[in-house]
């Protein structure tokens, strides 16, 4: 019975010192940390976003709220980023497939007009009022927002997002753990984009649903009218 006792004893040891090969191996590990970190960040960011905490902060701090919100919201969402895109350089990685040259020459130019259609999308939006600095600098206006339908929106609803995704996307160089920042920010655009649509619809009513008609929201897969 002893002998039996200490049999069970040593196998329950032998298990519990094995557990962490039941887990999954480091470079799934810092897969799962990653989009971990990346759900928590997109969580935060759309509450910060979210029209509830936009009231109850000009409940809190009055009109003047309107000036502020925006830079504030942009400060934050920089700085909470940074430790999350810290996280593939800092976790255990493999790599997934490298493009040779001169084929990864063709990604890097995709990359290019990606970054300058980023530009060309914020300045056409208003870059300083998409920072924020503009509200920041002038009284608040009380006119309705205006929809932007032309230029690159004639395209797509959010060519913002489109860039961004092929910015991120094209890479030449790709391992598991910005794989998973990749595919977590993606699926975080992608959603932010249809909460968007929500708010635009609420905003500009008809006008932006006859918008979704002929427009597509990320990818251009017709010709603009």
């Amino acid at each position: 019975m002893t002998d039996l006792f200490f049999r069970n004893l040593t196998g329950q040891f032998a298990y519990l010192t094995n557990c962490d090969k039941l887990l999954p191996t480091y470079p799934m590990r810092s897969f799962v940390i990653i989009l971990l970190a990346v759900f928590v960040y997109s969580l935060f960011h759309s509450i910060l976003a979210s029209l509830w905490v936009k009231a109850r902060a000009r409940a809190w701090f009055g009109p003047e709220t309107e000036r502020w919100y925006r830079l504030a919201f942009n400060a934050i969402a920089v700085v909470s980023l940074v430790p999350v895109l810290a996280l593939p350089a800092l976790l255990p990685d493999r790599n997934v497939y490298t493009i040779p040259f001169p084929w990864a020459y063709i990604n890097l130019a995709i990359q290019g007009l990606a970054g300058l259609a980023l530009i060309v999308g914020l300045w056409q939006t208003g870059l300083w009022s998409f920072l924020g600095i503009q509200q920041f600098l002038t009284p608040p206006k009380s006119d309705p927002p205006k929809l932007v339908v032309g230029g690159l929106y004639r395209w797509v609803r959010h060519p913002l997002y489109t860039a961004g995704l092929a910015l991120i996307w094209f890479i030449p160089v790709m391992t598991t753990n910005l794989l998973a920042l990749i595919l977590g920010l993606s699926i975080y655009l992608v959603v932010g984009a249809l909460f968007e649509e929500r708010r635009l619809l609420v905003e500009h009513g008809e006008a932006y649903a006859e918008y979704q008609r002929r427009t597509p929201m990320l990818i251009p897969t017709r010709f603009p009218r």
